[in-house]
């Protein structure tokens, strides 16, 4: 008799926005479609949402008029992958990107706070980022109250990484014009 092994089934997107038109899945499940499979997220607990607005806040009042924040929105990443990153910044749209998710190219700067999925964020997350071109992908490390910060993508990996803390300061590569305190956002 011949072994049968189970195979995983994995989505696209096509599938996965299907599924979402559908209702399958409740509506306060939070889901993210990652290299094909759909991943349940942790609940967002008080300090990760505390610090996303104070991020939210900062960014919307040093950003250019034409930057378009943006807070849990989906990023359509490929065929397999739309996570809803913390947070980005993108490029301008007139459309604000309401006839499309944006892609890696619109992305000046993409963070994701991080206390119980930093693991998974600084692995499977910072791998497809860097994989996708994501220029800039900042990781707010509540754990160890720094800022990882990722540039330079090549591959699968980001060429250069720094951490910052409370007393350093950072410019953005893409928008060399923002300056941002690491105390403002730890």
């Amino acid at each position: 008799m011949a072994t049968v092994n189970p195979v995983k089934h994995l989505t696209h997107l096509d599938e996965w926005r299907r599924l979402g038109e559908a209702n399958i899945f409740p509506p306060e499940s939070r889901l993210e479609l990652i290299n094909g499979e759909i991943l349940e997220m942790a609940p967002i607990g008080f300090n990760h949402a505390g610090h996303l607005k104070r991020i939210n806040k900062l960014f919307t009042r040093l950003v250019p008029d034409n930057v378009i924040t943006s807070v849990q929105d989906p990023l359509q990443l490929g065929d397999l992958s739309e996570p809803e990153p913390d947070f980005m910044l993108l490029k301008p749209n007139a459309d604000f990107y309401s006839s499309r998710h944006p892609n890696a190219s619109d992305v000046l700067l993409l963070i994701e706070v991080a206390d119980s999925s930093l693991a998974f964020d600084q692995n499977q997350k910072l791998r497809l980022y860097a994989l996708h071109g994501i220029p800039e992908y900042w990781l707010l490390n509540l754990n160890d109250s720094c800022l990882e910060v990722y540039r330079e993508p090549n591959g699968e990996v980001y060429a250069e990484k720094t951490t910052l803390r409370a007393g350093d300061t950072i410019t953005l590569s893409q928008l060399d014009q923002i300056a941002i305190n690491i105390a403002d956002i730890l």
